[in-house]
């Protein structure tokens, strides 16, 4: 059976509690050579105190560990928690990988980066100017039909932000596909500060929220051609 850890449905984890239970296809009872293989990995310098403030990072995030019993009070953003721990790792140099869509969001968040004394390097994914005819899209398939768009370029974003020589990579909403690119050729740590949702404000587990309710179509429809999807998203 394959491993599939979305499908465990024990109380005590294995992966948990080292007297915890795993199904069959737990991948901590059944992969151990491959997990020791892993914490060899963590040993290398250029592995070990990253892990370890990540960690460190991790359990700053709540509020009150001391108290008994302890209940989760979780207390810092995802903003604050990227800038602490790019001050913990000594990083002085951030690049941010955006899309063109949220320029006003990366602007901000330079600031704040800025005030915070780091330098930034911000790159839009649509740098270089290439139409979209370069990459072999034809005029129906163009967002605005019958315009000159620029195509959206991860590929030179990551090689503009090696170049750079930035500390830090942060990625902010590329598109699904183009951050795939994007971290195929980018250099050094890389985090996600936010993803691309066009719906829900960049929010994308707003629809897992609410996939019984508001957005139940999700757990109903079959996935087909783009005509088929459209036709049913668009269908009332």
């Amino acid at each position: 059976m394959e491993m599939n850890c979305v499908k465990c449905r024990v109380t005590d984890k294995l992966c948990r509690k080292p007297d915890g239970r795993g199904p069959e296809f737990c991948p901590t009872k059944r992969k151990k050579s491959i997990i020791e293989e892993s914490l060899k990995e963590y040993e290398k310098p250029e592995n070990s105190e990253f892990a370890r403030l990540a960690s460190v990072q991790e359990g700053e995030c709540y509020a009150n560990r001391n108290v008994k019993p302890y209940m989760m009070e979780p207390v810092k953003t995802r903003i604050v928690e990227t800038m602490e721990f790019a001050h913990k790792m000594g990083y002085k140099r951030l690049g941010i990988a955006f899309c063109g869509g949220v320029t006003q969001e990366a602007g901000v968040l330079t600031e704040i980066f800025e005030k915070h004394g780091f330098e930034v390097v911000g790159v839009s994914c649509k740098v270089g100017g290439v139409p979209k005819e370069r990459i072999g899209i034809k005029e129906e398939e163009k967002i605005n039909i019958g315009t000159y768009e620029s195509m959206c370029n991860p590929i030179a974003q990551a090689m503009l932000l090696n170049d750079a020589r930035v500390d830090l990579n942060i990625m902010v909403c590329l598109c699904v596909g183009h951050d795939s690119l994007f971290l195929k050729y980018i250099h050094g740590p890389t985090t996600v500060l936010a993803v691309k949702d066009r719906v829900t404000a960049h929010n994308p587990l707003a629809p897992v929220y609410t996939s019984h309710s508001y957005y139940q179509r999700l757990q109903k429809l079959e996935m087909g051609s783009d005509e088929e999807m459209k036709a049913r998203l668009t269908a009332k």
